[in-house]
């Protein structure tokens, strides 16, 4: 019998990818989303790129935070493990809207593993972030750095780990993998799914992509005055299908080992700049960027990467794809898809 996979957010960036991974790998997977940073579209295409294992997606659409609903799906269906995506995750909203950003992140979280507790269901991949790190004092960022998120959106991600840890001491029957991921960027290489954030991107590669489709003017560079190469922010970007590959090692060292709770850094352990990022995507599109060279944003770091030796141990993992590849499927997403999934500037 084929694993049964829960997948929360699945609908989203990353999750809609590693849902199409798991579906590649033999997997079964249910997707719960609420749909509020995601498309149900995405779901459909992704089951159409699943070719004959499309058969083995199911779609329900609820929220975490109605345990009743939780409830009820894993009342009906058994599950082997869960990857666990949804959450909000606009750092900018975060700050101003803490108390959604808690609700949502941390009470659906206790929910969820409340609801896998009573079921039996004691697997869990969660979708943790290098923002746990705050901002590093030297890098590469190894797991046992001291963690300092800086916002309330970091904050989610940090107190969920501790969460999953107190509950992993309080009963040795769970196994659960926190992978702290650094800068998702890229789309699957059809071009038929990929990145499709609500109103303004809040990260560096969704916005290129609108301003070279001509959604947007130009994209504003926040520091130029970096002691980096180039003066501008250095970080760890990683293929979307490279971290959706990351999912599945995950979920196999679930099946395979006897894990108690463990945490694996998912990027590619290289810096790039924002510059060298813009440059590389103009090659890659054939489209000029035009910038607009901003101070730079309080708190942000200069330069954050991964160490990914832990992973590429444990978890025989490690990214495959380079900037070129990042650049090269984004755009062939952004130039088939302009305005995302809804295909039309009045559906955002």
């Amino acid at each position: 019998m084929a694993k049964n996979i829960l997948v929360t957010g699945g609908a989203g960036y990353i999750g809609s990818h590693t849902v199409l991974q798991l579906l590649q790998g033999g997997y079964k997977a249910v997707v719960g989303d609420n749909l509020d940073n995601a498309s149900e579209i995405a779901i459909n295409r992704v089951k159409e790129l699943a070719g004959e294992f499309g058969k083995n997606l199911v779609f329900h659409k609820f929220d975490l935070r109605d345990k009743e609903a939780l409830n009820k799906l894993f009342s009906s269906s058994s599950f082997d493990a869960v990857i666990h995506f949804a959450g909000l995750k606009a750092v900018g909203e975060s700050v101003q809207k803490p108390l959604l950003y808690y609700d949502n992140n941390i009470i659906g979280t206790v929910n969820l593993l409340e609801v896998m507790g009573a079921h039996g269901c004691k697997k869990l991949v969660f979708s943790s972030s290098a923002t746990v790190y705050g901002w590093p004092k030297e890098v590469p960022c190894t797991e046992e750095f001291p963690l300092c998120a800086t916002n309330p959106y970091g904050r989610t991600k940090l107190f969920i780990e501790e969460i999953c840890r107190d509950l992993y001491r309080s009963d040795s029957q769970w196994k659960i993998i926190l992978l702290r991921y650094f800068n998702p960027v890229g789309a699957h290489p059809s071009g038929i799914i990929g990145e499709d954030p609500r109103g303004i991107p809040n990260n560096l590669m969704p916005f290129v992509q609108q301003v070279a489709v001509g959604r947007r003017p130009a994209l504003t560079v926040f520091g130029k005055d970096y002691s980096t190469k180039d003066g501008t922010g250095v970080r760890d970007y990683i293929h979307v299908v490279d971290l959706s590959d990351g999912h599945i090692a995950a979920v196999r060292k679930l099946e395979s080992s006897d894990i108690g709770c463990e945490v694996y850094n998912l990027g590619t352990g290289k810096g790039t700049s924002v510059l060298e990022m813009v440059t590389a995507f103009e090659k890659a599109s054939g489209k000029k960027i035009p910038l607009v060279m901003a101070a730079r944003r309080p708190g942000d770091a200069e330069i954050v990467y991964a160490s990914t030796d832990k992973a590429a141990r444990e978890l025989k993992w490690t990214a495959k794809f380079g900037i070129e590849e990042m650049c090269r499927d984004q755009w062939n997403w952004a130039s088939k898809n302009p305005y995302g999934y809804e295909g039309s500037d009045s559906s955002k």
